[in-house]
């Protein structure tokens, strides 16, 4: 069977615990899209992690870990990743497509140099060279995996590359041009580092599909960052929804029988864009901010502050209609212990109209977040493992937001660890 774990939101909503929690069950863990611009923290018996690349099923030695032909393959952060998690006594089973295509130096340079131009007007990229990465693929420029042994083609791409980006260079930022050889020498070096792990994932997935193997797909970000149904333009440069599993890990759509999609229980986000619920008042943001996550809400990638608000009704019922959602994940709701009462978004209202509708990006920008406030339970319920024993304010939140979305709340996380889990 395969199973999809996706974001309902900005990202940040704690997908690699989920992921590390039911890879358990999983005989292979695919990464589908996005690159190593965020990050999935696992907390396990192993340690504490922050992967980037590596899908978050490295912890399990029966587990094949597999980089699908979807991502944005970064070779240098996946040989770094690879060597901290055998640091940890972990000796993980993994597979590269070789269909990947390969994130280069220069897309970081580009990311780079075109946050720079912009100005005040930048995405807020994490500068890991994304964007540009994926124009690249589409042009039909973008360098795969399999090229890196095919000397001939691989040198007359790197010509058309440096053709068509040195103009660039030259005559929008004004930076120093890209030699061919030394192009061509760094392709020579990621070669020889990831020849071990290369290998045709099409076959091996319709392999695993034919003896009836279970799959975890494991997404990247959430769905308001998504190209097509997210906060257009402030928005990554791959497709965060579960349907693009089938694409970008090369599954078959029917085959798709599960989506897992995770919410947290305040709202979080790392960069620019529209966010309705924001707590724009620094002080009460700075509070939630060193209650939320284990180490608080700083990101996995970047370390800055990620902007924090208040639950997201509307966007979040949204975001798991968008992913198609099976089953949904309340993470996070430990960090809310502290407050006497906590807000949570219900609608926006637009022009002096409320909708719960989503909207698109120039209607978001007006909205305002109404607001319905709950009485908080103000107790540590880290440990608790039954859903009964929560406290009775705890409850009424879920089930507040779980009546809201119009979809159950199946899972509920109350601390970081793998076991910090309530089954409902």
């Amino acid at each position: 069977m395969v199973k999809a774990v996706v974001g309902a939101n900005w990202g940040d909503e704690g997908k690699g615990k989920i992921t590390d929690m039911l890879a358990s069950q999983a005989d292979i863990v695919i990464r589908f899209q996005g690159g190593a611009n965020a990050g999935h923290t696992i907390i396990n018996e192993h340690g504490r992690f922050a992967l980037h690349l590596m899908p978050s099923g490295v912890c399990y030695d029966n587990v094949k870990c597999v980089i699908g032909n979807g991502v944005a393959l970064d070779i240098n952060k996946f040989i770094k990743e690879l060597n901290d998690v055998k640091a940890a006594g972990l000796n993980p089973d993994l597979l590269v497509s070789d269909r990947a295509q390969i994130l280069m130096p220069y897309h970081i340079l580009l990311d780079t140099y075109e946050e720079e131009r912009l100005g005040k007007n930048a995405f807020g990229s994490t500068k890991s060279g994304i964007a540009p990465f994926f124009s690249d693929k589409y042009a039909k420029i973008g360098i795969q995996v399999n090229e890196l042994f095919d000397d001939e083609t691989l040198k007359a791409k790197i010509k058309n590359i440096c053709t068509l980006k040195n103009l660039t260079l030259k005559y929008v930022y004004n930076k120093p041009l890209l030699s061919e050889e030394e192009i061509y020498n760094t392709c020579m070096e990621y070669r020889e580092k990831i020849a071990p792990y290369v290998c045709d994932t099409h076959k091996l997935i319709q392999d695993a599909l034919r003896e009836g193997k279970n799959i975890l797909l494991e997404g990247q970000l959430g769905t308001l960052k998504d190209p097509d149904f997210g906060i257009y333009p402030m928005v990554t440069s791959s497709s965060t929804l579960a349907g693009y599993g089938a694409v970008g890990a090369g599954i078959p759509p029917h085959e798709i029988k599960e989506v897992v999609v995770v919410t947290k229980a305040y709202s979080s986000a790392v960069g620019a864009g529209e966010f309705v619920s924001e707590i724009l008042d620094e002080k009460e943001a700075h509070e939630l901010r060193i209650h939320g996550g284990d180490k608080g809400e700083f990101g996995a990638t970047t370390g800055r502050p990620r902007r924090v608000g208040w639950f997201d009704c509307v966007a979040t019922r949204y975001g798991v209609e968008c992913q198609g959602a099976t089953k949904v994940v309340m993470t996070a709701l430990d960090c809310l212990s502290y407050l006497d009462e906590i807000k949570v978004c219900t609608a926006y209202e637009i022009d002096g109209k409320i909708t719960k509708d989503f909207p698109v990006t120039s209607l978001l920008k007006k909205a305002k977040p109404v607001l319905t406030t709950l009485k908080g339970w103000k107790c540590d319920i880290r440990g608790i493992r039954n859903y009964s024993e929560l406290p009775k304010e705890a409850r009424d939140y879920v089930e507040f937001i779980e009546k809201e979305l119009g979809f159950k709340i199946d899972m509920v996380s109350n601390g970081p660890e793998r076991e910090a889990i309530i089954y409902r």
